[in-house]
């Protein structure tokens, strides 16, 4: 499989989910398999994954721990190579790309929440969300004026210059939420993003998160035990000896 390797997605995925809008998924993970050594013994985690996520559509994924949710957060993202199946981004192929395209591909579409927010301390808020926009190489006037847009629009216009030892729990994911959009990915990715905070602050955050999700169109999968929030989401899905299940 080469670079320039693409499959009828819309037609793929369809297989996955009866029924989905007719566009092509933001993302389509096709017979992913995985397996880890531990001494003699090998741990299968993904056997055969499939999901397909379109433009606009929030999934969570809810599994207890152990069963492989970053792993499968971990592929998606192109940060781990699967030992069986291919990844799909936007209908392209990414499995056999060299890690250089590979890193363009995560930079450019792809955006990160983790459960702890991950802020650089001697950065100012402002300075955290347009760092990622420097490094894809806009200029500082264009990189400030979207970072303020992103924060102010999360309810933090009035903490744009304080670092993060400065800021409360919520208010630093937030931040960390803004410089995950900050270069307009298709593609959201978050690993327990409200795990860390209290009851009430997790359902700010997490509302912030949906909002922004639902103005923005991204294709978005959430990590959560939370079934709460789960059930907020367009689907909820689980994994089962390997393998992604759609959940009621």
């Amino acid at each position: 499989m080469n670079d320039t390797t693409t499959i009828d997605v819309e037609i793929a995925a369809a297989e996955v989910e009866e029924g989905a809008p007719e566009q092509n998924p933001v993302l389509f993970l096709h017979d992913i398999e995985r397996t880890y050594r531990q001494g003699d013994e090998a741990l299968h985690i993904l056997r055969g994954a499939e999901l397909a996520v379109w433009p606009g559509q929030s999934i969570a994924l809810v599994a207890p721990s152990g069963a492989g949710k970053s792993t499968l957060l971990h592929i998606a993202g192109l940060l781990e190579h699967p030992d069986h199946g291919e990844v799909y981004i936007d209908g392209r192929a990414t499995a056999s790309l060299p890690d250089s395209e590979r890193t363009r591909l995560r930079r450019n579409l792809i955006g990160f929440v983790y459960q702890s927010h991950r802020l650089l301390p001697e950065f100012t808020a402002i300075e955290n969300v347009m760092l990622p926009q420097m490094i894809r190489g806009l200029s500082r006037k264009e990189c400030e004026k979207r970072a303020s847009e992103l924060l102010a629009y999360l309810g933090l216009r009035d903490r744009l210059r304080h670092r993060p030892a400065e800021l409360s729990g919520g208010e630093q994911q937030r931040v960390a939420i803004a410089r995950a959009v900050a270069n307009a990915p298709r593609l959201l990715l978050a690993d327990e993003p409200t795990g860390n905070l209290d009851v009430h602050t997790a359902d700010h955050v997490f509302q912030s998160l949906a909002t922004l999700v639902r103005a923005s169109g991204l294709a978005t999968i959430i990590a959560t035990h939370n079934m709460e929030l789960a059930a907020r989401m367009d689907r909820r899905v689980t994994l089962r000896e390997g393998r992604v299940v759609e959940m009621e």
